[in-house]
């Protein structure tokens, strides 16, 4: 592509400065911990300029959006996303702020399922260890989601690992002790992704065992 006068890239500072008023609206994408978080936001369809000189078409149209909050001098912000054309401004904002979500999830994994205690060095053991956190992590979470606080009762119980001695716990967590907490955590969460409907990676269902006939 040729570039001249007429076409030449422009920052994305200087096309959010350049929209209008209306061009800007104010979006809520979660609670906070003292106030629901808003902000300003603006979207613009434009044609990314990296490297295009190289290129004999220009590339695929993309969103950008835009963050601009009231008391700021100048837009805070920028996003480039691949999503449909007809993507609501809302939906938007709530994938570009999704950070939060995974760093919460990150958290809540390392700490509650064990996440960080895988203490090999293989890919294999890592894969297992992290696709059973999530497969447990996962179900907790659709287990909450369907009891909302206020009712009765709990989510299905499961039964609980049985501890060999529960006056002398050992003092480390360490693997491959009956009675560790890293082996009855590994337990619980074996037992949870089991009652899950879905495999957690493929997303497939469990095969009915084979029926062997002897003729």
């Amino acid at each position: 592509m040729q570039r001249d006068d007429e076409h030449k890239p422009v920052s994305v500072k200087d096309l959010a400065l350049s929209l209008g008023k209306k061009a800007w609206r104010s979006v809520t994408w979660r609670e906070g911990s003292n106030a629901p978080l808003a902000s300003r936001f603006a979207t613009v369809r434009v044609h990314l300029a990296a490297r295009d000189y190289k290129r004999t078409t220009p590339h695929p149209v993309e969103w950008l959006l835009v963050e601009w909050p009231e008391r700021e001098a100048a837009p805070t912000k920028y996003w480039l996303s691949t999503l449909p054309e007809d993507t609501p401004l809302a939906t938007l904002v709530d994938y570009a702020k999704l950070r939060w979500h995974i760093e919460r999830d990150y958290e809540e994994l390392k700490g509650e399922l064990g996440l960080s205690h895988y203490e090999g060095r293989g890919w294999r053991g890592f894969h297992n260890h992290a696709t059973l956190c999530i497969a447990a992590y996962g179900f907790l979470i659709s287990e909450r989601d369907a009891i909302p606080p206020s009712a009765s009762g709990g989510a299905r119980c499961l039964a609980y690992p049985t501890v060999i001695d529960p006056e002398a716990p050992p003092i480390r967590p360490e693997r491959h002790v009956e009675n560790s907490i890293a082996t009855i955590r590994k337990r619980l969460t074996i037992a949870l992704a089991k009652s899950l409907a879905r495999c957690p990676c493929c997303q497939s269902t469990p095969r009915p065992p084979a029926i062997r006939l002897r003729l």
